[in-house]
């Protein structure tokens, strides 16, 4: 049964789609793009912060300009006496931020890379309260402008689909992110599928869902129809490699199945029994990444 608030959410979109169905659409794709108060933390998002804290003191901060106002770009250097070999950009995924990747980014550190860990707009310690594919792409563009190019980016969850479209190019008003790898854990597929679910949870009607696409095209500058990352990788010959757990409950492994089909130059592995977020500290995920980003692993068979 649906919460007190969101039933009444559900009341004013059902109204608003008979009385001002642009106007619902409008308001649909904010309520979607507003980020949580970084200044509500639950508890664990305290302890995985208060545990992170002496990991993120290794790290340079930068802030970089976005038209929004700035992201903060983490950059962890290799530890001491090991050889600097390539420099890896990380993306985080919707409410997550630098300190939940820890494990991941010191996994690459150590194998030798210099890794730039992005907090996405409206997370961690960069600016705003809102995130969109477009300002995420934008982000990840200027991160590639100060530090780039990148012999990997990787993403979890909604920083995957974020990768695939800084790489890419799907945003036309900012340059490709330049990589040599593409590494995508637990990354969702369709953007249309994306919110499409989200109107069924808002219950919108027709109109009001036509009218939240079109938006999202406006803002976007070309048809959502277009953001399947699937599509978008099959252009794009990028050597990928697809991490996904079979039991994860937020995004379907048939998201991995799509992204796996979309050529040889995609691999995919599973990683059975970690979920949608244990999956960044796995130490067999973690294992793999690793080899794969240093080229030690081919990219043409798919498991």
């Amino acid at each position: 049964m649906a919460s007190f608030p969101l039933s009444v959410i559900r009341s004013t979109f059902r109204v608003a789609d008979h009385l001002a169905p642009v106007l619902a659409g409008r308001a649909a794709f904010e309520l979607f793009c507003r980020t949580p108060d970084p200044t509500r933390l639950n508890d664990k998002e305290r302890r995985a912060i208060a545990q992170a804290s002496a990991f993120m003191e290794e790290a340079r901060h930068h802030r970089l300009p976005i038209r929004s106002g700035h992201v903060v770009a983490h950059d962890f250097r290799p530890p001491q006496g090991t050889p600097f070999r390539r420099t890896v950009l990380v993306l985080h995924g919707w409410r997550s931020r630098t300190e939940h990747m820890a494990a991941l980014v010191d996994a690459l550190r150590r194998a030798g890379s210099r890794v730039v860990a992005l907090d996405l707009p409206g997370h961690g310690a960069s600016s705003g309260r809102r995130l969109t594919m477009a300002n995420a792409v934008e982000a990840a563009s200027a991160a590639g402008d100060w530090f780039g190019p990148f012999a990997a980016v990787v993403g979890h969850s909604f920083g995957g689909a974020v990768a695939v479209n800084a790489v890419t190019g799907s945003i036309p008003r900012f340059a490709p992110v330049t990589t040599d790898r593409l590494v995508l854990i637990s990354a969702p597929n369709s953007m249309p599928a994306y919110f499409a679910d989200f109107g069924r949870m808002l219950s919108l009607g027709p109109r009001a869902q036509t009218a939240l696409f079109d938006h999202v095209e406006r803002i976007a500058g070309r048809p959502l129809e277009r953001f399947v990352g699937a599509s978008q990788l099959a252009e794009v010959e990028v050597p990928t490699l697809v991490i996904h757990a079979p039991d994860d409950k937020e995004v379907s492994a048939e998201d991995a199945k799509a992204y796996a089909a979309a050529g040889r130059h995609v691999r995919l592995v599973w990683a059975p029994g970690l979920g949608h977020r244990r999956i960044v500290a796995g130490p067999g995920v973690l294992a793999e990444l690793a080899g794969f980003v240093a080229g030690e692993t081919d990219v043409c068979a798919v498991h």
